[in-house]
């Protein structure tokens, strides 16, 4: 059984990853501003866009999912340096914060992991994207330099996916016009499922994936690597 603390447990892909480890018996701990709606074994109420670093908990830690996002889709023009930062706030520094307030809690673990989110776009130039795009970029980056400086201790992963059905991406997806237009940009003709991302969070943070860190996994109906 592992530790595991989950960071945006409350919904969409954090929410289904919390279900599966509680499923699995792991022990899941939640931080985000709502309790999630799914059982966890303990919930610590923090907004990413704290000033402060979240609070302290004790004992270690075999794993730390970042899971708090931005879909902030607008032209170039249309956009204002206020929604640079703020994507850069809730995508990196969040992630900072968090994997800083508790590394000493991973750092006690025997076998540990980090698992980010970036987005398909950040390898496959997109329209309106320019935003997200700039501030999972930066997760991808940090990703890969906080890899090679936790190594062989702690292992770091990055997931990104394209559009998952979740209450992120509900404008995107809310009828099932807009999901099927979605689905057709896709070469397995399909958007994303919140479990099928947990899926692959699992087995991140999982011994299974214990010689794997450093790596960006696209998990994207074939959008960064296929054209039909």
């Amino acid at each position: 059984m592992k530790r595991i603390l989950i960071a945006g447990a409350s919904s969409g892909i954090g929410a289904a990853l919390a279900q599966e480890l509680s499923t699995q018996s792991h022990e899941v701990i939640s931080l985000s501003r709502n309790t999630p709606a799914v059982a966890v074994t303990q919930h610590i109420t923090y907004d990413v866009k704290n000033a402060e670093l979240p609070p302290a908990i004790d004992g270690a830690l075999d794993g730390l999912v970042y899971c708090p996002g931005s879909i902030n889709l607008k032209p170039f023009k249309s956009l204002k340096a206020a929604d640079f930062q703020n994507d850069f706030e809730v995508n990196l520094l969040g992630a900072v914060k968090t994997i800083q307030a508790y590394l000493p809690n991973l750092s006690a673990s025997n076998n540990a992991s980090i698992v980010l989110f970036s987005t398909v776009a950040v390898q496959t130039g997109m329209p309106y994207h320019s935003s997200v795009a700039a501030a999972k970029g930066a997760i991808e980056g940090f990703a890969r330099a906080l890899a090679a400086e936790l190594a062989p201790k702690i292992r770091v992963n990055v997931i990104a996916p394209s559009l998952v059905k979740t209450p992120l991406a509900a404008r995107l997806t809310d009828n099932e016009t807009k999901i099927a237009a979605a689905s057709e940009r896709h070469p397995l003709k399909k958007i994303g499922e919140p479990e099928e991302i947990a899926a692959l969070a699992t087995y991140l943070l999982s011994d299974n994936s214990k010689w794997m860190t450093g790596q960006i996994l696209h998990i994207d109906g074939g959008m960064s690597s296929l054209k039909l």
